[in-house]
């Protein structure tokens, strides 16, 4: 299987991929057998490369399949295979996440900082251990603060010797100008649903049925369609937030409705502190050189080191919580549209047909324009979010606004 064949509905972009795959692959295997340094300039490989797309687009797989193509040292590259095979030392270790020199940087906080792309911009300018390149792929550039932006841009403007930046952003606008102006530029679109829902039954195993309706009911969105399809509390939550619009009748029922859903999120936030957070809790405390049990006594100077993880637990738990609430509004979102599209007449095929009866409910009783002011409604609420509004009062705002119509 090559490393390519995770990259669901980006034909355009693998093509390019695969192209500077083998451009890089030429230029490492020219210096190592003495002919001369190829320059890069010119060619399809270049040091620094910005994937954008729509969430569940695939942005982070498209660059881990390139970090793996580009460590490939499988033997049909000399009899004029492509890099990327996908069964190689190489190309396995890179996408199992074990190559030395390739190293994915992902976030469960709000922000990258300066601390963090400090240590990244140090590793860059290392030569590859073993590999053939030393990859960075940073999954969630658009986290980064100004600060760290900047600290990346001096080791994207003079980038070391066989070193490759792979930044990962929802679009162009979510990084500095003067960052995307030094890379170049990949987008991709979000993925066909039956391409999703092959991807599903073919790499995860599920059932037809279950891929086709995760693939549909999440909009291509492959990450979405791969939890839906294999949590069933996913389904279950999934399920109470489309009885949401039915629920939004007076000002009681909308409060309400808002106040759930900040209690589901808090729940999930919840579920993640249980599984992390007593684990990272007790490491640190065997690292610190604390006595068995629970209630011993740290060492004398390192209170700080236990309140610095007890500050990223809780900013963790804040991301866990807006990730949960962001995820429910693409569902009513979803089911808004599904609205939209009856009132119209087209022909698209319903994204929620398990709440068929309630969207022909809604269209019925109301018109076009009341949808579109709902749909701006919970659009206006991410936006809040994203801004750091107080979670309840920007939600509570989104379903008085459902309710008026």
């Amino acid at each position: 299987m090559a490393v390519w064949d995770d990259v669901v509905g980006q034909e355009r972009v693998t093509a390019q991929l695969s192209a500077a795959a083998r451009d890089a692959d030429a230029y490492v295997t020219a210096e190592a057998q003495g002919r001369g340094s190829a320059a890069l300039s010119g060619s399809a490989m270049t040091h620094a490369w910005l994937f954008t797309g729509p969430p569940g687009s695939g942005r982070s797989t498209a660059a881990r399949a390139f970090a793996a193509a580009l460590q490939c040292v499988s033997p049909d590259r000399a009899l004029g295979g492509a890099p990327g095979c996908g069964f190689c030392d190489g190309c396995h270790t890179a996408m199992v996440g074990t190559h030395a020199d390739v190293e994915v940087i992902r976030t469960d906080l709000l922000t990258i900082g300066v601390k963090e792309t400090r240590e990244q911009v140090r590793r860059a300018q290392m030569s590859p251990s073993g590999g053939r390149w030393q990859v960075i792929v940073l999954e969630d550039a658009d986290r980064m603060t100004e600060g760290a932006g900047n600290v990346l841009l001096k080791a994207v403007e003079e980038p070391a010797p066989r070193t490759v930046w792979l930044l990962c952003a929802p679009s162009t606008e979510d990084v500095l100008p003067t960052i995307r102006s030094r890379c170049r530029h990949l987008a991709l679109r979000t993925p066909p649903v039956d391409a999703v829902a092959d991807l599903l039954m073919r790499r995860d195993g599920i059932e037809p049925d279950m891929a086709a309706y995760a693939a549909r009911a999440t909009q291509g969105h492959i990450g979405r369609a791969r939890r839906l399809a294999t949590d069933e509390r996913a389904r279950r939550r999934r399920a109470a937030v489309l009885t949401l619009p039915q629920r939004v009748a007076d000002v009681g029922g909308a409060l309400r409705a808002a106040q759930e859903l900040i209690d589901t999120a808090a729940e999930d936030a919840k579920e993640v502190a249980e599984e992390h957070d007593e684990r990272e809790t007790e490491e640190l405390r065997t690292a610190l050189g604390a006595s068995e049990g629970k209630g011993s006594r740290l060492p004398r100077g390192t209170a700080g080191a236990m309140k610095e993880l007890q500050d990223k637990q809780k900013r963790r738990a804040t991301r866990t919580q807006r990730d949960s609430l962001d995820l429910a509004l693409s569902d009513l979102t979803g089911f808004y549209r599904d609205v939209l599209a009856r009132q119209l007449g087209s022909g698209v095929a319903l994204a929620n047909e398990e709440a068929g009866d309630a969207v022909a409910r809604l269209a019925a009783e109301s018109g076009p324009e009341q949808t579109l002011r709902r749909i701006e409604a919970v659009l206006e609420c991410r936006e809040a979010l994203d801004r750091n509004v107080a979670p309840l009062l920007a939600v509570e705002a989104m379903t008085m606004t459902l309710r008026a119509g």
